[in-house]
């Protein structure tokens, strides 16, 4: 079975499906014609097609990851951490949940988090994965990892042989691997973007080391993959429900996982966010809980139903494959819809800022922001003017900065939530998504931080100017060094999300900070506020 896109209650106008056909764009995407997206995108798109590819040449790595797994599981470590963030974490995370193999995925900065990964080293293997080789939280994780194996006693030879590193060529990090004798290295494609690398060593690696069957999921990639260039072909019908979608004003693409495959909208939401969120305009991606989820439907939304039938009446795609088609599928839609936005679909300008902002504010100091009143476990603040002229020092103080919130989100905006917090042991905040979308009609978004920085991050600050937000801080039970550097990592985190925060107020948008001095209790006194 290869991918399906069944298409209701949308109208693709004909001008639209005829000038793709006109310009031959599916056999051009797969003859990766670099000029598909305009003068100014080509010089970066004709470096970032290679993922069209990776159904082929990523058949190498499925025999040499066999061998690896088996040497791994021969040394008793069969238990896989992997260190990354954004593209590099995402699909693996999928593929894992998928197949039901346990990998622990670590994306976050949260020392909490951290701490908690770096158990049973005994049996444990860590997969650190960056395409750049200089992502802060992955090389923050990589050096608490090393002191950990050095204080379980391993010696030095023996700390390097329980990494594996995938990169690309000429990366520091590659560069760091021959340094600390990686027992492995795998150097990626550099011509396949992050967010574009669901099928390259990226996602293969530490799926396979987890257990996942990673050659049937090229297989099923590869049956797609011999209809690209085909038109009216099912992943360029994907692209173009998505253009038309936005040209008639739907920009809110709501995901809605109901098939098999665990967690692909997490993943389809940095894909679509950073690629297509920039120059002022862009689809929204909004991770729903289920096809009539509040937040599904609206009059800026289109439903994608991934495996599950839309409930009508409402605009909507339905989406069925198999997972190797979907994230190829995916991304070709996506390259697709670009062309239809006016965009480039393979940059993503706005995603340093906040990484500038938090390394200023690791060098200079924590800012010291004063909150405009304690309720509860909740410290408030705010910026963008949103609590101008609300009284806080009523005992329902949190309940009107919400409702203030809720009201500063402009016609056909959003609200994003962003939570800096620990997504294993604070997992209820992700239930505030919809209980503040049943508050109001605007899409709501939900993100754990930092990793939403690497995907929805970019639509934020490069997409239209429409998003409030919510940004959830917390005191963490303890700190957690990370070793050699003069931070840790609370620090950090807090750092990065004060850089976030400075990215926003420097637009001007309404933005309402909680921060909990005491997380379980902030987070039961948020959601009862809001139930």
């Amino acid at each position: 079975m290869s991918l399906t896109v069944r298409i209701t209650g949308l109208e693709v106008p004909e001008p639209v499906r005829n000038q793709l056909g006109a310009d031959d764009v599916a056999a051009r995407l797969v003859g990766k014609d670099a000029t598909l997206w305009g003068p100014e995108a080509e010089s970066e798109a004709s470096v970032r097609l290679g993922w069209l590819d990776l159904p082929a040449t990523s058949r190498e790595l499925v025999s040499r990851l066999a061998d690896l797994r088996a040497e791994l599981a021969g040394e008793g470590l069969d238990r896989v951490v992997l260190c990354g963030m954004g593209g590099s974490s995402l699909a693996p995370e999928v593929i894992c949940r998928t197949a039901g193999v346990p990998l622990v995925v670590l994306d976050t900065t949260d020392p909490g988090q951290v701490a908690a990964a770096m158990t049973d080293l005994d049996r444990t293997v860590v997969v650190v994965s960056s395409k750049s080789g200089g992502t802060v939280e992955t090389d923050s994780q990589r050096r608490a990892f090393v002191t950990a194996f050095a204080e379980a006693g391993l010696d030095e030879k023996e700390i390097g042989r329980r990494f594996v590193v995938v990169t690309d060529p000429g990366s520091p990090l590659s560069e760091t691997a021959a340094e600390m004798g990686a027992r492995e290295v795998f150097l990626a494609d550099p011509a396949v973007g992050g967010r574009y690398s669901a099928l390259s060593a990226f996602g293969l690696v530490p799926s396979a080391l987890a257990g996942a069957e990673v050659g049937s999921l090229l297989e099923e990639a590869e049956d797609l993959a011999a209809g690209l260039a085909e038109p009216g072909n099912a992943a360029l019908e994907l692209g173009v429900a998505m253009g038309a979608a936005f040209r008639a004003g739907r920009d809110k693409l709501a995901l809605a996982d109901g098939s098999e495959i665990a967690g692909f909208g997490d993943w389809a939401e940095q894909l679509i966010a950073e690629s297509t969120g920039k120059q002022g305009r862009g689809i929204l991606p909004v991770v729903v809980e289920s096809v009539d989820a509040p937040g599904a439907s609206g009059p800026d939304v289109l439903l994608a139903a991934l495996g599950a039938d839309a409930p009508g009446p409402g605009p909507a795609l339905t989406v069925s494959g198999p997972l190797g088609a979907q994230f190829l599928g995916w991304e070709y839609a996506t390259a697709v819809a670009g062309r239809i936005l006016g965009i480039n679909p393979f940059d993503q300008p706005n995603v340093t800022e906040s990484k500038e902002n938090t390394r200023r504010i690791l060098s200079d100091g924590l800012p010291d922001e004063q909150p405009l009143a304690t309720i509860g476990a909740i410290e408030v603040r705010c910026s963008g003017g949103v609590l101008d002229g609300v009284d806080l020092s009523s005992h329902d103080g949190v309940a009107l900065a919400l409702d203030a919130l809720v009201a500063a989100v402009p016609p056909r905006g959003y609200l994003a939530v962003m939570a800096y917090l620990d997504r294993e042991r604070d997992a209820s905040a992700a239930d505030l998504r919809a209980a503040l979308a049943g508050r109001t009609e605007r899409a709501v978004t939900f993100g754990w931080a930092p990793r939403f920085l690497h995907s929805t991050g970019q639509y934020h600050k490069g997409g239209p100017q429409v998003g409030a937000f919510l940004q959830l801080t917390g005191v963490a039970a303890g700190d957690l060094p990370v070793p050699d550097q003069p931070f840790t990592f609370g620090t950090l985190q807090a750092a990065q999300a004060a850089g976030d925060r400075q990215a926003l107020a420097d637009r001007d948008r309404p933005l309402l900070h909680l921060h909990l001095t005491d997380r379980a209790a902030g987070l039961g006194q948020l959601l009862a506020v809001l139930g």
